[in-house]
């Protein structure tokens, strides 16, 4: 088939976009700009990439038709984030492709209520993020239902893999929250740490997106939660790493506002956005309908990442 993957050198094109020429099809990347996938593979020496900036020819009202003209049989999505961004391409692509894949997030679900959180328990949003992707997925399945688009979700956990920084144990991106670990140092929390952090490693959600493709007929209309096995406790999460170097996780709970000291504001507020949501997802269903299977755990896919973070020296221990 002809596979047009809009965002296809970020994180999940990176393991994606090998697995569809492997499989013989014909792959055309498109993206702003000339970033190169974070792991090189001898298959992008036979894909095409085009050259489009979504967000100027969305605001032309565009960017529809010119993903239509280059004829793809399926379209990948890793880059909407909001329903007028998918309603321009279904407007175009409607009756035109055989399948329309795009990734969405697990934070559409708000407060988990009853855990593992599976895909048909209720929807309370919050954040501008989570309401977004949820108002996107709303849309998407209402179009299959009343039009018959052929449209999937895959509602992605924290993604995880090597050469970037992965989400940690306090719930933000700052490398030092690893070094403060990996030293025996005292990290402060503004709770107990039990609330939970769901994640997935890039190739794990490449490999949901690429059965979601073969198994067509499964997934169309439907929505799936894509993650690890399990989720991870905070607290849990910050012993395990303590421990690959051979520390005991000096922790302390109920911090106060001590807990933001050399935090920036950017990172207290990611910190309070993960703990709020603490998601702990079930993935059953894109078990039994598509065959999902992880490869990593979540810890496996962290270690990864750590062990990147060591090469560029981004971690001290």
């Amino acid at each position: 088939m002809r596979i047009v993957i809009i965002g296809g050198t970020g994180h999940i094109g990176t393991f994606l976009v090998p697995r569809l020429v492997e499989a013989g099809h014909e792959v055309i990347n498109v993206s702003r700009g000339d970033s190169k996938p974070y792991k090189p593979h001898s298959a992008w020496e036979h894909v095409k990439s085009i050259k489009i900036d979504r967000e100027k020819a969305e605001a032309e009202g565009t960017f529809g038709q010119k993903i239509l003209e280059l004829q793809p049989d399926v379209v990948f999505d890793m880059i909407s984030f909001k329903r007028e961004s998918v309603q321009q391409l279904v407007e175009a692509l409607k009756g035109n492709i055989q399948h329309y894949l795009v990734c969405s997030t697990i934070w559409v679900h708000g407060h988990s209520v009853v855990v593992p959180t599976k895909e048909e328990e209720s929807r309370n949003p919050f954040g501008d993020y989570g309401i977004k992707k949820a108002e996107m997925d709303d849309y998407l399945m209402k179009e299959h239902r009343l039009n018959g688009f052929p449209a999937t979700s895959i509602l992605a956990g924290h993604i995880v893999g090597p050469k970037w920084i992965p989400l940690n144990p306090l719930g933000n991106f700052k490398p030092e929250i690893f070094s403060t670990l990996a030293k025996g140092e005292e990290l402060l929390f503004p709770t107990y740490g039990m609330e939970t952090l769901h994640h997935v490693h890039a190739d794990d959600l490449a490999q949901a997106f690429f059965k979601a493709m073969v198994n067509r007929n499964a997934a169309v209309g439907e929505t799936f939660h894509v993650v690890s096995e399990k989720a991870v406790s905070m607290r849990g999460y910050a012993e395990t790493v303590a421990s690959w170097f051979g520390k005991k996780a000096n922790l302390k709970f109920m911090a106060g506002d001590e807990w933001k000291a050399n935090l920036t504001e950017l990172n207290i507020r990611r910190s309070m956005d993960h703990i709020l949501h603490s998601p702990n997802c079930s993935i059953e269903k894109a078990k039994k309908l598509l065959g999902y299977n992880p490869r990593y755990t979540s810890f496996q896919a962290v270690y990864e990442a750590v062990e990147w973070m060591i090469e560029e020296k981004l971690i001290e221990y």
